[in-house]
Parts: C-alpha cells; structure tokens; sequence
C-alpha cells in the first residue's frame, strides 16, 4: 500500500503533467498505475485509505505453532546443534520421523533469526573481488609473482621473482633464488624503485596472497617506498592475469630448456638472456605487437602510426581489395587491471590512480 505522503506526491506530479500538455493515460503508464487507481484517489475525500482492500489469505496447510516449535526445539538439541537442515532432515527419516520438509526447516530457522553458522568450523568468509586499477602509462602498476624452476632434485626447485610494468608488459625486475622470502621481494622492490626512478605514492604493485608477498618486510618497504599493495582473492589466478600470462609466455618459448636447471648460475644465465628477448625482440599481442621496451619508452606510438599510414596507402592503391576498415593499428591508451563490468568503474580506477 501506498503511504499518503506519497499518493499526495504522485497527484500533485500528474497534474503538473496534465497541465503541461501531458495525456494523463501515457503519464499513467510511466508511474505504474491505472487511470482508475488516480481517479479514486482523487474522489476520495480522505487518502488515508486508497480504498483497495488488502486480501487476508492463511494455507490450509500451514504449519501449526505447536509444529513451528517442534522444528526449532529439534535444530537446538545437543544431537542437532551443530547440524544443518540438509543434515538434520534425512537422519529424521532414517528414524521414521517427519517433522517438516527441509525448505520448511530453513524457513522457520530464517524466521527466528537462526539460520546462522551452526558449526564449530570456521565460517565462510566473503571474497571481494580486487579494485580495478588502470594504467595510462608506465610506472603506475606493477604485478609480479613468483614460479617454479625445475632442478635435477625431485621435489626442489628454484623460485623466480619476476615483476612487471602492466601497461609496457616490460620486465622491470626479476632474481631467481632457492628459497622464498619476503625479504628477497623486499630487495627486489628496492632495486626496481632505484633502477625506474619512481616517486613516493607513484606505484601500485598487485600480487597474489602467498607469504612472501603478505610478509612483514615487504609491506614494511612499501610503506617506506609510499607503495600501495593490492592483492588477489585467495585461489583465483584470475585476479593476476599479466604474471600469468608471462609465466606461460615464459616456459612455453622456443627458448626454455628441456631439461632442470642444474646450478642458480645457469638458470639465472638463461633469465637474463630471456628478459631481454621478451623486454626487446617479442611483439607481444596485449600491446599491438610491439616490444615491450619500445612501448615502456614511448616509441611504439610512432611505429603504430607508420602501420597504418602503410594500410592507408595499400588500401588506396587497391581499394577493392578491402571490403571494410583497414587494421586498427592504434595505440593502446590505458590498461585496466582487474576491470569492472561497467565503465564508469574503470574510469574511476583510472581517476584513483592519477589522484
């Protein structure tokens, strides 16, 4: 029911409509209510009332009170306490008891504020996924992670640091060592601050949830270095899409040797040799086949502009050999790391980001 307040609302509204020109059915509709709805409101000399008669209906075959607390004094013995309904119901059978259906259970259980955690186990935690972070150049979002190597010992590996610029998708800072540690990363971020020449509160850097990235040191050197962290959902790969992504780039090349590393020095050899491939030679596909060092230095915008000047003037050359728009060859203005569905989030990540 409509409260009076409202109902005064609405008819003062329609009838500015009416006067201005409106048709009082097409306003009608835009309100969601029937010609015949404002009609009695307006003959009724007291709109406490809006003359529509509320049916009083009660299921013949609700449960009785009597039911309704056998259900819950059931739920709350010791035997049942740390049971849910779906536990309860089939055990009840098994005895040849039928109190209620187990959606009835729920329902009587929601009704008195009780359908809770009914264990002793830790409750499910709600995941949020990440802020979405956007990068209109480089230097404002790293992501890294650390991967596997294999060695000749089963069961051991070497463990590789690699952090990236999302926007460029340049390696900026890589070590590979034989064990993890917060403060190896730690070192690392120092280095790449160094190395990139980023100001306080510039960077975001986004990881996943291991140890190393959630450590006291690390997050003891962002807060020094004025880095704000962001990190994964815990389990979802999804979250850190770029490291991902590297990491396969990484051992899937022509380049990654069969065989496990057999000392640091080799692995670190066959890094070292690896990133400046990647940061210099890969057309990398995220960023319209350019390498990613050409990008992180501003030089790709060019390249991209003399592609297409070059389809510009094939396809004047031969303009029945297109039967549409010639490649899109632009550049890539911005790079949005966890995106929303909408928009208008993405823009507000970007804003948060150049704030």
């Amino acid at each position: 029911m409509i409260p009076l307040e409202q109902r005064e609302t609405i008819l003062s509204l329609l009838n500015d409509a009416i006067v201005s020109g409106a048709r009082q059915r097409k306003a009608c509709d835009i309100i969601g209510l029937t010609p015949k709805t404002i009609q009695r409101w307006k003959s009724s000399k007291d709109l406490q009332d809006d003359g529509r008669k509320m049916r009083q209906f009660t299921p013949s075959n609700k449960i009785t009170q009597e039911e309704r607390q056998h259900i819950i004094s059931t739920v709350n013995s010791d035997e049942f306490a740390s049971m849910t309904p779906n536990q309860i119901v089939p055990i009840l059978a098994e005895r040849n008891e039928y109190i209620a259906s187990e959606r009835t259970f729920y329902r009587v259980l929601h009704q008195e504020g009780q359908l809770t955690h009914r264990q002793a186990s830790r409750p499910r935690t709600a995941r949020h996924k990440p802020d979405a972070l956007c990068a209109t150049g480089p230097g404002q979002v790293l992501s890294w992670d650390i991967t596997y190597l294999k060695i000749p010992i089963l069961g051991q590996f070497f463990y590789l640091y690699l952090f990236m610029d999302i926007f460029s998708r340049k390696i900026v800072g890589w070590q590979i060592h034989g064990h993890e540690s917060s403060q190896l990363a730690a070192d690392i971020v120092q280095d790449i601050v160094i190395q990139e020449g980023y100001d306080k509160d510039q960077v975001h850097i986004h990881s996943d949830n291991g140890s190393p990235m959630k450590g006291a040191t690390i997050l003891a050197t962002f807060q020094a270095l004025g880095i704000t962290p962001s990190y994964s959902r815990p389990s979802v790969s999804n979250d850190n899409p770029y490291s991902e992504s590297l990491f396969k780039t990484l051992k899937y090349c022509p380049y990654y040797p069969a065989n496990p590393f057999n000392d640091l020095q080799q692995a670190r050899q066959w890094m070292c040799e690896f990133a400046d491939w990647y940061n210099h030679h890969h057309r990398h596909s995220g960023i319209n086949f350019v390498p990613p060092a050409q990008r992180h230095a501003g030089l790709d915008v060019a390249i991209l502009q003399k592609r297409t000047e070059t389809y510009e003037k094939a396809k004047s050359k031969h303009p029945a050999r297109w039967s549409g728009q010639i490649r899109d060859w632009r550049h890539k203005d911005e790079v949005v790391l966890n995106p929303n569905k909408n928009s208008e989030s993405a823009n507000h990540a970007m804003l948060k980001l150049a704030s």
